[in-house]
């Protein structure tokens, strides 16, 4: 069986992937929620594993027993927004940028030597990555830094595949909190099916729904002037 494992899978998509990989593959769940990683525990071919991705010595210690993984998935993370962009909120912007960015260097420091060769290597960004949006200076940051990661990792790694989801909206407990429409939002299922579906393929790029990536995609091309005057109408 290949071993995958998961960071960030208590709730969400983490937890869409955990419960389908474990269907065919010995899956490490990680997290912080002690009764969500106890749900898990109780799942076949499930190791749930306490750990906090902003801490190097909690990933080292929690995985320092694992040998070898054909899949590992960095998916944790968080989402603040910044309200007021002049009076910058300097501590929110760590918190994000810990969350989402710094950490994917503590798990790679620990986890990328046990991904065997011919082994994937998938972080989770967003299609926030394609194009400034309001309030989205620490989030939206964290994800264009995790995205050219991944990307940048890609042509230095040789024996592995690296692959970058760039999802849409999600309805999942975190996105639950955003106080704006969510144009084209998908399921947690729905979201699972398409991650699954790119990484069984090896795709570089994993993004959907297409529908709403393909148009952020399109938008990244227009000259920074003509997008900085149509998001003055987003903010409204």
């Amino acid at each position: 069986m290949k071993r995958v494992l998961i960071t960030g899978a208590t709730s969400g998509i983490g937890r869409g992937l955990a419960e389908h990989y474990a269907q065919q593959c010995f899956v490490y769940a990680c997290g912080r929620n002690d009764k969500a990683l106890e749900d898990l525990a109780r799942k076949d071919n499930t190791i749930a594993l306490k750990l906090d991705v902003t801490e190097p010595a909690s990933i080292a210690s929690a995985c320092q027993h694992i040998e070898t993984l054909d899949i590992l998935i960095l998916n944790a993370g968080n989402c603040e927004y910044i309200d007021d962009a002049k009076h910058f909120d300097g501590a929110l912007f760590k918190r994000v940028i810990e969350a989402n960015l710094l950490s994917l260097g503590y798990c790679l420091e620990t986890l990328l030597p046990k991904v065997k060769a011919g082994g994937q290597l998938v972080i989770v960004s967003s299609s926030a990555a394609f194009l400034p949006l309001p309030r989205a200076q620490a989030y939206g940051a964290s994800k264009a830094g995790a995205s050219y990661l991944a990307q940048s990792l890609a042509v230095d790694l040789e024996d592995i595949d690296v692959s970058v989801v760039h999802p849409g909206f999600v309805k999942t407990p975190l996105t639950a909190k955003n106080d704006f429409p969510m144009p084209m939002a998908v399921s947690v299922e729905q979201a699972t099916k398409a991650i699954t579906k790119g990484i069984s393929k090896r795709r570089k790029d994993i993004h959907f729904p297409k529908r709403f990536t393909l148009i952020l995609k399109l938008l990244q091309l227009l000259p920074v002037n003509v997008w900085l005057f149509l998001s003055k109408g987003i903010k409204r």
